[in-house]
């Protein structure tokens, strides 16, 4: 069973499963390419959002 904090993922978490720096998954959330929700001081990307992104990156270089 999963819940709904299982697929939101920390900045940290998104750093580690995309081999990215913390200021480029930061520039992916500015500019709209990596969706993600504040609540609060916290920010969080949805699961689903990194699947998206990674999705998104194989099939433009195709």
């Amino acid at each position: 069973m999963t819940t709904a904090t299982s697929q939101l993922l920390t900045v940290p978490e998104v750093m580690a499963r995309l081999k990215f720096g913390r200021s480029k998954v930061y520039d992916l959330i500015r500019s709209k390419r990596l969706t993600s929700i504040t609540e609060g001081r916290s920010r969080r990307i949805p699961e689903n959002a990194v699947q998206d992104y990674i999705r998104d990156r194989i099939e433009e270089a195709a």
